[in-house]
């Protein structure tokens, strides 16, 4: 889910998924996934791990490739098979207007992304006018401007600093911005300051920020049986974490790895996500004669990117939301 800079992998030169997933080169019947290192992203390894991927007729790679900027171009240079990402990151990197499918949600932030802010800025409107501090071009923008629409501004009315969000919740902390758009451990030690207090947390707007497996249209439509297997396999990870949750924090946390190896740091993120299982699937895509809160999700990533100039194409949720396979 995060944009995390990470790796620079050199996409004109190809890429060795095996350098970074520890394993040879994935065959050519191999379905590889790129992700970046998030909480979210752990039951991909629950379905790999206990076989359900196997079970249900697919072979997965999954690699870790940290910056959205190198998994897009690599997966529309069918380098890779699918992406892990949020829901609005998808439409910055769109050259057609039906570029991507989105065939399953994944995980759902729900109070792990926030704004903290000094303790006189008591609401959204609130922050007209204050020095803000937000990673440009990312989800926590994209959160950001939905938050301000609600209340009527708009991002030209604050004084934005563009940071990672890392750096946004530091910087908040140590008294340098007025607020920041961030996510935990920062939400936590920004509330804890003196001068800082939560001044809006995800758990308030369930369903926008919001990761999916996201794969190319033309390739869904000729690998139909095998994305069918992958959702299977995801809603089956995800069963199996709800019914046997430690044995499968252990899993996640080896197979995510990164700074969420260690299973406590693993467990403690977990608590600011949801994961989407079969039936909470069913529900967020609904169907195309009646759409469920993806629909809205999609628009509003529509109108906050497109009003910054940062969609290249027209498109619609119905070109890219797939509802086939969540409701098989």
């Amino acid at each position: 889910m995060r944009n995390i800079i990470g790796l620079a992998l050199a996409v004109a030169a190809g890429l060795s998924f095996g350098g970074l997933s520890g394993t040879a080169p994935a065959s050519a019947d191999t379905i590889t996934i790129a992700h970046s290192t998030w909480v979210g992203y752990g039951p991909l390894y629950i379905a790999k791990e206990k076989g359900f991927f196997a079970k249900n007729g697919v072979d997965v790679d999954l690699v870790v490739m940290e910056d959205p900027k190198e998994r897009f171009p690599t997966l529309m240079a069918d380098q890779i098979q699918m992406i892990a990402s949020t829901v609005d990151t998808a439409l910055l990197y769109m050259k057609k207007p039906d570029d991507y499918q989105y065939v399953v949600a994944i995980d759902d932030s729900n109070g792990g992304d926030g704004i903290v802010a000094s303790k006189d800025i008591t609401s959204i409107a609130g922050l007209k006018g204050k020095q803000v501090a937000v990673n440009e071009g990312s989800v926590s923008e994209f959160y950001l401007n939905v938050l301000l629409a609600k209340a009527g501004l708009q991002e030209s009315d604050l004084n934005v600093v563009n940071m990672t969000a890392g750096d946004a919740g530091s910087a908040f902390v140590s008294k340098r911005v007025d607020a920041a758009v961030t996510w935990e451990p920062w939400l936590s030690k920004g509330k804890a300051t003196d001068h800082g207090h939560l001044l809006v947390d995800s758990s308030t707007t369930p369903g926008l920020i919001t990761d999916a497996l996201i794969a190319k249209t033309a390739w869904v439509k000729a690998h139909e049986k095998e994305v069918a297997g992958i959702v299977k396999s995801w809603n089956e990870a995800v069963a199996y974490y709800r019914s046997n949750p430690d044995e499968s924090i252990a899993i996640m946390a080896k197979g995510v790895g990164g700074w969420l190896k260690d299973p406590k740091d693993f467990k403690d993120t977990l608590t600011g996500i949801k994961f989407y299982g079969a039936d909470d699937n069913k529900t967020f895509f609904g169907t195309k004669d009646k759409p469920g809160p993806l629909t809205q999700t999609v628009q509003e990533a529509i109108d906050v990117w497109s009003s910054h100039g940062k969609v290249q194409v027209k498109t619609t949720p119905a070109q890219l939301i797939d509802y086939d396979f969540v409701n098989q």
